[in-house]
């Protein structure tokens, strides 16, 4: 039936344009005016489920309708009956552009897709992106921004990203869910024996005990003939916690260290 439809309109033109050729191009508008509002609602509901920031939503749902756009120009191109010789005119400018794009934006736009994918961290956790440490504030197409123990924020570009070491200090067991375990190094000489050392780490921690979700904690890493390595375990449910306690226990240490070394 749309087989003879078509065959009856090609007998007739409107304003000199075939009506088929009107038809057709119709036929691709709406599919994809449907194909843009099935996209978008998917990537609503995709964006809500992965707690994506409204920013990076709008950055997908934008790309997406950039791609929908390219293919209906390209269909409406070819459905207008122009000449293969436009079509390779369009493509060959279209890839001059792409070409003298920078490679790194290009690579920044294709990583921050696959962090969207892998999710290695969300907003607001905290984690260590090579050697910027900090809080996750916003994750978009291009780049990471973290918030630092200075209070400054660092933007990272996610092609750098997926060249570093990423982690992050989620914690989570069957006891205990929805904490971060931070963990810091102390180092200290042998002026002070192990025994005096693990009663000024009890000192300390005893202080944070109801301050914090679980008491911190602490292990001997290495020993070398000049020093001593400690790991601090700190736990905390909210992120900004470890700007806090991190450089407090640090100092608490230390103070009772030096009284011990004085004695």
């Amino acid at each position: 039936m749309m087989e003879g439809l078509l065959s009856y309109l090609d007998a007739y033109t409107f304003l000199g344009v075939d009506l088929s050729t009107v038809l057709l191009i119709g036929v691709i508008a709406i599919v994809a005016v449907i194909l843009e509002r099935l996209i978008t609602r998917y990537l609503l509901r995709f964006a809500k489920r992965a707690h994506l920031a409204p920013n990076v939503t709008n950055n997908l749902i934008l790309t997406f309708r950039i791609l929908i756009l390219i293919g209906v120009i390209a269909f409406m191109v070819r459905a207008g009956g122009l000449p293969t010789e436009w079509l390779v005119t369009f493509s060959a400018i279209g890839g001059a552009a792409v070409g003298l794009a920078s490679s790194k934006t290009i690579g920044n736009f294709i990583a921050g897709f696959y962090l969207l994918a892998t999710r290695p961290f969300r907003v607001g956790d905290y984690v260590r992106i090579g050697t910027v440490e900090g809080i996750v504030k916003e994750v978009t197409i291009n780049y990471t921004k973290i918030l630092t123990i200075g209070n400054n924020i660092v933007s990272i570009s996610n092609l750098q990203i997926m060249d570093r070491d990423v982690t992050n200090y989620a914690y989570e067991n069957e006891e205990q869910v929805g904490l971060y375990c931070y963990t810091f190094e102390i180092c200290f000489d042998h002026s002070v024996s192990t025994d005096k050392i693990a009663k000024i780490f009890n000192q300390v921690f005893e202080n944070y005990t109801h301050m914090v979700p679980k008491k911190p904690s602490y292990i001997l890493v290495r020993s070398g003939g000049f020093d001593r390595v400690y790991t601090v375990y700190l736990y905390v449910k909210h992120p900004e916690d470890i700007f806090v306690f991190r450089p407090q226990i640090a100092e608490e240490v230390f103070k009772r260290w030096d009284m011990e070394r004085y004695k």
